[in-house]
């Protein structure tokens, strides 16, 4: 299966020279960086890609029954699939949203799989003007997947041109100016648009309602973890113990992509200090040394429900005001941070600011935090 990916105009650089330091000056002293909870916590931020590994795309699964977890998600796609096979159609459009790094692109891949079609993969803020999808879709063939992630992101004259590309497969195309200006109309193979957000509430109805499909994806429970953990280790020939996957899997905060970056520090650890596999012992040993911490929370989550708890009594309190007691980016304690909180309940939303928990507390005590 061919995979195209979306591509932006090529702008020129300015040639930079690098500034060394003087062999005159052998005393200058050199710059070193050290590692603080704050750094060593990004291991589990879901949001950064992974890119050092050669077999990065190998570990991807492209076949629905070998994708573990998303039981619901996959029964609603098997259906979808093989009817759009039968009528020898292309898929319904599909919305996939939920917290990053739980496979949206990776089911993208597997649906072009399943159907037998390329899928092209692009992102939103990739599309600035309205020639760089126009481009897009004119190149696409009959049943092709078109992958736009963070499709919340979409400016509205990118927008408005996806509006009958998805209804018509029509592309309508303005040309000329002022009163000389006159639309033409492209037609457009039938092809499945999927896309991906983090934030479907900030979708426009307009582009929400054009989705034949739209599904949540839901984090992973810790032994669905393992066993992506097991399938990882296996392509990458690392030996590894249940124990030591469960082990992962448990400070993995629920998300596939922080799992198999755990999975990858690990297995530095164990080649370093001469293991002959990952055991719980071993996994256990190495996590703890790259700070991951075995309990449902890590240092940045323990410092917002801190800061909530001791600076503004548990809440109500607005994001803004978090943000700046914790010295965090707004955004990404709403994109990184929260959706694990909710999720585990020790975080409520409240149309007067966020709460923290009792739960939260009883954990907070438990663990002789306070």
């Amino acid at each position: 299966m061919a995979i195209k990916r979306g591509t932006t105009s090529k702008k020129n650089t300015q040639s930079l020279k690098k500034t060394t330091p003087s062999s005159s000056n052998p005393q200058q002293p050199s710059t070193k960086v050290e590692s603080s909870p704050k750094n060593q916590q990004r291991l589990v931020d879901p949001t950064t890609k992974d890119s050092d590994d050669g077999n990065a795309q190998n570990i991807r699964p492209h076949r629905l029954q070998d994708y573990i977890g998303q039981e619901t998600l996959k029964s609603v796609l098997k259906i979808g699939i093989k009817a759009a096979l039968d009528r020898k159609d292309p898929l319904d459009h599909l919305l996939l949203y939920g917290p990053p790094g739980l496979g949206k692109t990776t089911m993208s891949l597997i649906l072009a799989e399943e159907m037998g079609v390329n899928c092209k993969i692009t992102a939103a803020p990739a599309l600035e003007r309205p020639r760089d999808i126009t481009g897009i879709l004119v190149n696409l063939k009959p049943g092709d997947v078109l992958f736009i992630d963070e499709i919340h992101r979409l400016n509205r004259l990118t927008e408005e041109l996806l509006y009958p590309a998805m209804e018509d497969y029509r592309l309508d195309i303005t040309i000329g100016k002022g009163q000389a200006s006159r639309t033409r109309s492209i037609p457009l193979p039938k092809f499945t648009l999927v896309g991906a957000t983090t934030k479907v509430g900030s979708l426009t109805s307009p582009l929400r309602d054009r989705f034949g499909l739209i599904e949540r994806l839901r984090f992973y429970e810790p032994e669905e973890l393992a066993l992506i953990i097991e399938r990882t280790a296996k392509i990458l020939d690392v030996a590894i113990t249940q124990p030591g996957a469960m082990e992962i899997a448990r400070r993995s905060r629920g998300t596939p992509r922080i799992a198999n970056r755990l999975l990858r520090r690990v297995r530095d650890y164990q080649v370093v200090h001469k293991h002959e596999n990952i055991n719980e012992e071993v996994a256990a040993q190495s996590l703890d040394f790259y700070q991951s911490n075995p309990n449902p929370l890590d240092w940045t989550d323990r410092m917002i429900l801190e800061t909530m708890i001791h600076n503004f009594n548990g809440g109500p309190v607005g994001l803004e005001s978090v943000a700046a007691s914790t010295g965090e980016d707004a955004k990404t304690i709403e994109d990184v941070y929260e959706p694990y909180l909710l999720q585990i309940g020790f975080l409520h939303r409240t149309h007067r600011g966020r709460m923290v928990t009792e739960m939260a507390r009883k954990h907070l005590l438990k663990t002789d935090y306070f």
